[in-house]
């Protein structure tokens, strides 16, 4: 393999503390002969202004905002669009390719594409249009047009799963490829030591948002004193969920923690939760990393209907389909897997085996780096690595 000193910069309106996907695409990137530097954003303006992650160097800009206040943050976004634009200007000279992670990091990186005449891969984690919770409709909208001009101009456009085609429809990607949110498969993480006295040992870590259906899992949970629930994570209804978890002993909050410390919790449980609200267009083509961390750690996850992830699970027999807000299809589903260990087993074999055969990082990390070379191979002055 031919390596290369061809330089990235990736765009996250978040802090990159953690985000597992974005540190998985830098580490592959840097695996392949890339200088990779990550540019995010820091909403508590309290975290280091830089930081040296392993083979790349993180930079984050200090712009005080809240999670999931929806139109009310947009004087902050369009400090954040600004200060964007003013960095990539500035250091320009340091990177030949933006790798740009949703709609609120596209448009300044378009702007550098024009002036700078850099490569652009547009990464959709979240259709934007569809994500946003408080906004109006006509403000989505008119996002929804001007992310479907952006897919047309990007260089390349990834999408976290093949549903999700279906979101960008009208648009026309000059390349575009799938990517599902695969974890890279390890064993270096802390286990916590589980308690013979629980029955059910079940965990969620991610978005704190009542859409998740995690109100309906903390009502449920109470009411077992033998179940135990591993809540962490952060986001707009974070104090909310708190408030209502704090009430249960059998149900433990770890608020933010890092991937390791995420996985290590996963990998405790006996069974995974990510069930979301249909009803919003996002979760209708929902592929989160939740789902394939559960196939690697061969641990059994419970989602919703009607949510993209009820196709995959099914199709793989690795977890049960509950329908979203009904607590009886919730407490039945869960009663059932707390009796039988031997089911929770077989779904958890099955959904290793979904995860080496078709969603393991190894194969999303190829098809990764493909398309880096085939964005770059055709681009005047910079060359692609080839194998």
């Amino acid at each position: 393999m031919l390596r290369n000193n061809r330089n990235v910069i990736i765009l996250r309106s978040n802090p990159v503390h953690p985000d597992p996907r974005v540190e998985k695409i830098a580490h592959a990137l840097t695996g392949y002969g890339y200088s990779v530097q990550v540019l995010g954003w820091d909403r508590t303006a309290r975290l280091e202004r830089n930081e040296t992650r392993g083979d790349y160097i993180i930079h984050r800009l200090p712009i005080q905002a809240s999670f999931g206040s929806g139109i009310g943050n947009l004087p902050q976004l369009i400090r954040w669009q600004m200060g964007l634009v003013r960095w990539l200007v500035a250091h320009g000279c340091e990177f030949d390719v933006i790798h740009a992670c949703d709609f609120d990091t596209i448009l300044p990186a378009l702007m550098c594409k024009a002036i700078r005449r850099k490569a652009v891969v547009y990464d959709i984690f979240d259709f934007y249009a569809d994500h946003l919770r408080r906004t109006p409709g006509w403000i989505k909208k008119l996002i929804r047009g001007v992310d479907l001009w952006a897919i047309s101009k990007a260089d390349a456009v990834i999408l976290v799963d093949e549903a999700r085609k279906q979101q960008i429809a009208g648009a026309k990607p000059k390349r575009l490829e799938i990517i599902y949110n695969s974890p890279e498969k390890s064993s270096d993480y802390p286990v916590p030591e589980n308690d013979r006295h629980i029955k059910l040992r079940i965990a969620y870590i991610g978005l704190l948002q009542k859409e998740r259906g995690l109100i309906e899992i903390l009502n449920v949970v109470s009411r077992h004193p033998k179940w135990h629930l591993d809540l962490a994570g952060f986001g707009g209804d974070e104090d909310e969920i708190f408030k209502a978890a704090s009430k249960f002993s059998n149900i433990h909050w770890y608020g933010r923690v890092d991937y390791q410390k995420a996985l290590g919790l996963s990998a405790a449980a006996d069974l995974l939760f990510a069930t979301y609200d249909p009803i919003i267009p996002n979760h209708r083509y929902s592929s989160p990393n939740k789902v394939f961390e559960a196939m690697m750690l061969g641990k059994p996850i419970l989602v919703a209907k009607d949510t993209n992830m009820d196709l995959l699970i099914q199709k793989a027999d690795c977890g049960m389909v509950v329908r979203y807000g009904r607590e009886d299809d919730l407490e039945s589903a869960l009663m059932d897997l707390a009796e039988n260990p031997e089911e929770r087993n077989r779904l958890g074999r099955n959904a290793r085996l979904a995860y080496h055969s078709f969603f393991s990082w190894d194969i999303m990390r190829e098809r990764l780096l493909k398309l880096y070379d085939s964005v770059l191979s055709n681009r005047p002055g910079i060359s692609g690595v080839s194998k």
